[in-house]
């Protein structure tokens, strides 16, 4: 998934590198100009920058997880998006919805 970037938030990797830090605290690897780290049920997380836009895939294993585990996990997901976009997850849905019919 691609997320625009709200204006005033630069598109530089490091600015996410700080953010992914910040919000998750877990070990960062890059692989081909992509920032990889994991946490909680998200086995997986994967970040980039593409046409001053914020690419994020998951991969995420919450069998048998605790629902703290997977609330904690969720929030701080969302927080990352937050400062990484600009965005709130409400204007995120928006702007989504734009995207798609072409608005």
């Amino acid at each position: 998934m691609e997320y625009k970037l709200k204006r005033g938030y630069t598109p530089d990797i490091e600015r996410i590198r700080d953010l992914l830090t910040e919000c998750f605290g877990t070990e960062i690897k890059e692989e081909d100009g992509k920032l990889k780290t994991s946490y909680g049920v998200l086995k997986e997380i994967t970040v980039w920058i593409n046409n001053k836009k914020l690419g994020v895939e998951t991969v995420a294993d919450n069998s048998g997880a605790a629902d703290d585990l997977i609330l904690d996990t969720n929030k701080r997901f969302r927080t990352f998006l937050d400062k990484g976009t600009g965005y709130t997850s409400k204007d995120r849905v928006k702007n989504a919805k734009k995207e798609v019919t072409g608005e």
